[in-house]
């Protein structure tokens, strides 16, 4: 499954960076996120629970930061493993750029996932990703940016759900997981 877009968060490149990197601004952000652990420095641990249509799960998994280039951007490569309901694993690449005053936050994730989660279709799947893309995207804003910071919700913010269901941690993120 292949989803990109990109979200304006109210805050410059550099702390929306040094939030994408924070792994308590990540917990706080992600949806359903029980835990997330930085391993080393370029790698993630997290559990996140989430609800697609009627299947619940739990997602625990790893997230690999690569080809980082502060405060521009980078790769995050993950799989996450929902016992018998399924896995996921993914790629997301992603870019900010100055926008005035914000910052734009661009991705493109490809992920795929396997079990009942992959029987639901990809149809029920994005519907679910734009609605915890949006709180993603919400949070974040608000904890990077301060509570009077609100991103324009748009239902095509899917990065962090792609990202908890491909690398158990949306965001990462933006990662979010999640337009």
């Amino acid at each position: 499954m292949k989803i990109d877009g990109e979200q304006i968060i109210a805050a410059s490149p550099e702390a929306v960076w040094k939030g994408l990197n924070d792994p308590e601004v990540l917990r706080q952000s992600i949806p359903g996120c029980k835990s997330l652990e930085q391993v080393n420095a370029s790698t993630y641990r997290a559990t996140v629970e989430t609800k697609i249509g009627p299947i619940s799960a739990t997602f625990n998994g790893d997230v690999e930061l690569s080809d980082l280039d502060p405060p521009h951007g980078y790769t995050l490569s993950g799989r996450g493993s929902a016992g018998s309901m399924g896995s996921a694993k993914g790629v997301a690449k992603v870019r900010l750029t100055p926008e005035g005053a914000a910052t734009k936050l661009i991705y493109d994730v490809d992920a795929q996932v396997t079990g009942k989660f992959a029987q639901l279709g990809a149809r029920l799947i994005q519907g679910t990703a734009g609605i915890l893309a949006g709180q993603f995207f919400k949070r974040f804003g608000e904890v990077v940016a301060g509570p009077s910071a609100r991103p324009k919700a748009d239902a095509s913010n899917r990065l962090w759900l792609a990202l908890a269901l491909g690398a158990a941690v949306a965001a990462i993120a933006i990662y979010f997981l999640l337009r």
